[in-house]
C-alpha cells in the first residue's frame, strides 16, 4: 500500500436525470481537503437506482489502484464514465457507492472555468490556487515566474480572468496545476482547447511530472497522446472497466471494439445529432470506387469518405474535415475541404454531402479509423467533431502493380505509395584495344 497514490474501491455513481445536483466547486472541495491522504466515503444508499429510466448509472462497481510515478490514461467512448471518475477524485461530485482514496496533494484541470475566481486577476488566482493547495506564500512566490513563463500570458496577468479567452484560461490553469508541486496531477480533455504548440508543452510537462516520481491521471480521446505519454491505460465502457494494461494493447482493443469496422454511421434523431444551431451531422460513409458503401477497400483502388450534413442557419463559411488514424491510434493525416466551389463562400440553408477521395496505392494495409469534424471559418469555431465514426480495412495482394514488388512479407509504415524507381545498368564487359585492356 505504501506505493499507492490512488485507490478506487467498488466505486459507483448514479445521476438522476432532470434533478438539479448542487455540488461544491472544485475550489470549495479542495479547501475542505487540503491535507492528504483524504477519503471520499459517501452515500452508501439502500435504494437500488439501476434499471429506472430517469436515472443513469455513470460508474458501476469500478476498482483499480494507481502507484506513485505512474502516468495512466483513461479512454473509452463518450458516456463511459471517464470524467465522472476524475470529478469524484477532485471532489467535485460524490460517489453513490464505494470509496476513492487519494494519498497526496492533487492538482486538477477538468473544465475551462473551474478553479479560478472570475473577478480576480491571473496573478491573484495563482496565489489563491496555491493557498487552496496548502502552500505558503513564499513557496508560491518561488514558483510564480515559472508559472507565468510557461503560460505565456504575462501581458494579461493583471487582467480579471473573466475576460480571458478559453485558450488563455487553459494556459494559466494548466500551468498553475502542474507547477504548484502537486503529487498527483489530474487532467481531462480540456487541453484540446489550447493550440497545438501549447498542447505539446503540456505533454512534455506531464512527462516531467511522471519522471519526477509524481502521478498523472489523464483522460483523452487523443490516442496518439495516450500512447506517447502513458505507461498504462484503462478502458472504460458503460461505467465498467473493460481492460487495463499496456497503452498500445488497450488502444487497439478500444478502436477495434468501439467502431466495429463499419462503413456507415447515421444520426437520425435530431436531439442526438452532432452540431447545433448552425449545422447538424446526418451521416458518414465509406464508399468504394463504384459508389457502394463498404468497410473493405483494395489497396490499389481509390476510397471515398463522405459527410452528409444539414446547414440550419445561413451566412457561414464552413470547413468539413476528416482525420485518419491507424490501429495504434497514430494520427496519419488530416483532410480539409478544399473544394474551390465553396471556399470563401457563405453557405445557404440546405442538405450537403462533402466527399474526399483518397487515391489507390497510397494507404498501407490494415484498419483505418475516421474522425469527422466541421467548423465555421472567420471566426474558427468547431461545430462538431466525432471521434472514430467509421472504419475500413485496406487489403493488399501480390499483384504486378503493387508497391510490394516481389516482397511477400509484412511491410511496415502507415502509408504505402507506389513510387517511381529508376535503375541504370552498366555492363561489366571489358573492351580490349590493340592488346591493352581499357
Amino acid at each position: 500500500m505504501v506505493n499507492v497514490a490512488i485507490q478506487i474501491d467498488h466505486l459507483s455513481k448514479t445521476y438522476r436525470i432532470g434533478k438539479h445536483l448542487a455540488h461544491a466547486t472544485i475550489r470549495e472541495a479542495i479547501t475542505g481537503a487540503m491535507s492528504g491522504p483524504f477519503r471520499l466515503v459517501k452515500h452508501l444508499q439502500k435504494k437500488d437506482w439501476g434499471g429506472k429510466p430517469n436515472k443513469i448509472l455513470a460508474l458501476d462497481d469500478v476498482s483499480f489502484e494507481v502507484e506513485y510515478g505512474e502516468i495512466v490514461g483513461i479512454i473509452g467512448p463518450n458516456g463511459a464514465g471517464k470524467s465522472t471518475i476524475l470529478k469524484i477524485l477532485s471532489r467535485i461530485t460524490e460517489p453513490t457507492r464505494g470509496r476513492a482514496t487519494i494519498y497526496g496533494r492533487v492538482g486538477s484541470l477538468l473544465e475551462v472555468g473551474v478553479g479560478f475566481h472570475p473577478e480576480l486577476t491571473g496573478r491573484e488566482n495563482i496565489y489563491l490556487n496555491g493557498a487552496i493547495l496548502g502552500m505558503k506564500r513564499s513557496e508560491i512566490k518561488r514558483k510564480f515566474d515559472e508559472i507565468v513563463d510557461f503560460s505565456e500570458i504575462e501581458k494579461f496577468l493583471d487582467t480579471p480572468v473573466k475576460k480571458y479567452s478559453s485558450g488563455m484560461y487553459v494556459r494559466l490553469a494548466f500551468s498553475v496545476a502542474a507547477h504548484l508541486d502537486p503529487e498527483i496531477l489530474i487532467i481531462d480533455e480540456v487541453l484540446a482547447v489550447g493550440d497545438i504548440f501549447f498542447q505539446k508543452k503540456c505533454f512534455r510537462k506531464m512527462q516531467d511530472v511522471g519522471k519526477g516520481g509524481r502521478t498523472v491521471l489523464f483522460v483523452s480521446h487523443n490516442m496518439s497522446a495516450i500512447s506517447r505519454l502513458c505507461n498504462r491505460a484503462i478502458l472504460l465502457d458503460e461505467g465498467k472497466i473493460k481492460d487495463d494494461g499496456l497503452p498500445q494493447n488497450i488502444i487497439s482493443e478500444y478502436l477495434n471494439s468501439n467502431t466495429k469496422i463499419t462503413g456507415e454511421r447515421l444520426w437520425t434523431n435530431v436531439h442526438s445529432q452532432p452540431g447545433g444551431d448552425v449545422v447538424r451531422l446526418n451521416a458518414i460513409r465509406i464508399r468504394d470506387e463504384e459508389g457502394h458503401v463498404t468497410n473493405m477497400i483494395d489497396i490499389h483502388e481509390p476510397v471515398q469518405i463522405e459527410m452528409e450534413y444539414e446547414v440550419i442557419e445561413n451566412g457561414y463559411q464552413l470547413l468539413p474535415n476528416f482525420q485518419f488514424y491507424n490501429e495504434e491510434g497514430i494520427h496519419i493525416f488530416s483532410a480539409n475541404d478544399i473544394d474551390l466551389e465553396w471556399r470563401e463562400r457563405k453557405r445557404p440553408k440546405g442538405q450537403y454531402v462533402s466527399t474526399v477521395i483518397i487515391p489507390g496505392n497510397l494507404l498501407s494495409d490494415g484498419t483505418l479509423f475516421v474522425g469527422a469534424g466541421l467548423e465555421t471559418v472567420n471566426p474558427s469555431i468547431f461545430q462538431f467533431y466525432e471521434h472514430y465514426t467509421v472504419a475500413f480495412k485496406v487489403t493488399d495482394t501480390l499483384e504486378e502493380k503493387s508497391a510490394r514488388g516481389d516482397y511477400s512479407g509484412k511491410m511496415g509504415g502507415v502509408i504505402r505509395p507506389i513510387l517511381q524507381w529508376k535503375t541504370i545498368y552498366r555492363s561489366n564487359t571489358v573492351k580490349k584495344i590493340s592488346g591493352v585492356e581499357q
